[in-house]
């Protein structure tokens, strides 16, 4: 079985709702075993051409599977989907997002899956969610969640609740 984290992020149509539907539908997937959730997180939404966006709310989620990456991916796609995701732009406003953000040790990039992934780093969304799973994560190739923490602000990352 692999350790794997998802990331959930939503906006639109009632963001808080679409992100407990989509942690049943995960957890009701065959060959994955959640083992933990962040809980919700409020972030601004990044902006794209001056777009306003609603606020987001994000969250991760730690499973066990037995689903290789790219299973995982098309299963993750399918909840996407069945919950109304319609891929516009990138960035832009979204009823809900999930993307596996790392896979084990796993370091792969290719047309369909970049591991771990590849914006994570970055975002305050991710990280702040991800240490209140493991304080001593290593990202592959990366680095420290520790480290990456320091690198990022919280000032637009609030603790929102459980999911």
């Amino acid at each position: 079985m692999a350790m794997v984290f998802i990331g959930l992020g939503s906006n639109l149509n009632d963001p808080e709702k679409q992100l407990r539907q989509a942690m049943v539908a995960i957890s009701e997937l065959t060959g994955l075993d959640v083992i933990t959730d962040s809980g919700l997180f409020k972030t601004r939404a990044m902006t794209l051409n001056d777009e306003q966006q609603p606020d987001y709310f994000n969250a991760v989620v730690k499973v066990e599977t037995t689903m290789n990456p790219y299973q995982l991916l098309d299963a993750l796609q399918s909840i996407e989907n069945n919950q109304g995701r319609v891929r516009e732009h990138k960035w832009g406003s979204r009823s809900l997002d999930l993307d596996i953000l790392l896979y084990g040790d796993l370091q792969v990039s290719d047309e369909r899956l970049t591991l771990p992934h590849p914006e994570m780093a970055k975002r305050a969304f991710v990280l702040f969610p991800l240490q209140h799973i493991d304080t001593d994560l290593t990202i592959p190739g990366v680095g420290h969640l520790q480290d990456l923490l320091k690198n990022v602000s919280a000032g637009d990352v609030q603790y929102a609740g459980a999911l």
